[in-house]
């Protein structure tokens, strides 16, 4: 990791950082109590909490926070890899999910595929050159249940 993606990370791992950066860009996140657990250059871990602010009338997490939560592990990464490099756009250009249990506890959803992706973005050469990244983010509780698979399709462009 370059020294820019070693501050990134530093920023977003710190809890008052993260909660001032998120206000202004995205205030659900602060809302929900999304927290990133872990981020480093093969994966990022992000946890939502079950609580009032995440609940559903059906006693369960409100699908949107899930898919916030799932979207920043996935989006955390892709910043982390840009950080220090030319200038990028990223744009979320699919988004599927797959749930498989009701989420009535605490949730950690984390993507794995930080290599992968650094190796699709070095295709990035020139200014205007795209590409297409697939994420996935899996979501378990605290039993290590298997909650829900998000999968969110990124689209990059050097600029």
């Amino acid at each position: 990791m370059n020294q820019e993606a070693i501050r990134y990370a530093k920023r977003a791992l710190n809890p008052f950082l993260f909660k001032t950066g998120m206000l202004y860009k995205l205030p659900s996140v602060v809302f929900w109590g999304i927290k990133i657990v872990s981020l480093d250059e093969h994966s990022c871990s992000v946890n939502i909490p079950y609580s009032w602010r995440t609940k559903n009338p059906f006693k369960s997490i409100y699908f949107a926070a899930l898919a916030g939560a799932a979207e920043l592990s996935t989006g955390a990464l892709c910043q982390l890899m840009l950080a220090g490099k030319s200038p990028h756009a990223m744009l979320v250009v699919d988004f599927r999910a797959e749930y498989f249990k009701k989420a009535d506890s605490a949730v950690i959803f984390t993507c794995n595929q930080g290599k992968e992706l650094e190796s699709a973005l070095q295709s990035l050469v020139n200014p205007g050159d795209t590409t297409q990244f697939k994420m996935v983010s899996t979501g378990f509780n605290q039993e290590n249940k298997l909650i829900v698979k998000i999968t969110v399709t990124w689209s990059f462009k050097r600029k």
